[in-house]
């Protein structure tokens, strides 16, 4: 099973579960697609070039490209691209495919939810998982 993980604020998740909403992160209007990756190791990598200086606890979100697809969420494999008006690439010369989800993630297609675990200064150190 190719595991699709994708980070998203615990407190922006919630309020999609108890409103039975499809999550959406705060920049898909403008990139188009969510963000995602094979790898939960590279998830730390981006938290800390990204979302280091955020507010509030981070949640992994696990979930299949067959469980995505049961929802109507195309994924597809592209290069690395921008987060909002940051530049996605973190490292120039990477030539890795990252699953672009095209719409949002239904509750029903996330087979795991796992916390983030960060320093008080808000390093993103590891994902707590089994």
């Amino acid at each position: 099973m190719d595991t699709i993980y994708h980070l998203a604020l615990q407190a922006d998740w919630e309020r999609t579960i108890s409103s039975m909403a499809t999550y959406y992160p705060p920049t898909y209007e403008q990139d188009g697609f969510t963000h995602g990756t094979l790898n939960p190791d590279r998830l730390l990598a981006v938290a800390n070039h990204f979302y280091q200086h955020s507010q509030g606890d981070w949640v992994c979100l696990a979930m299949t490209k067959a469980g995505l697809a049961a929802t109507g969420v195309e994924v597809k494999f592209e290069p690395a691209a921008n987060v909002g008006h940051q530049d996605g690439t973190l490292d120039p010369t990477e030539s890795e495919l990252f699953p672009h989800l095209y719409g949002g993630i239904a509750p029903s297609a996330v087979h795991g939810i796992y916390p983030v675990v960060r320093t008080s200064e808000g390093q993103f150190l590891h994902i707590e998982m089994p």
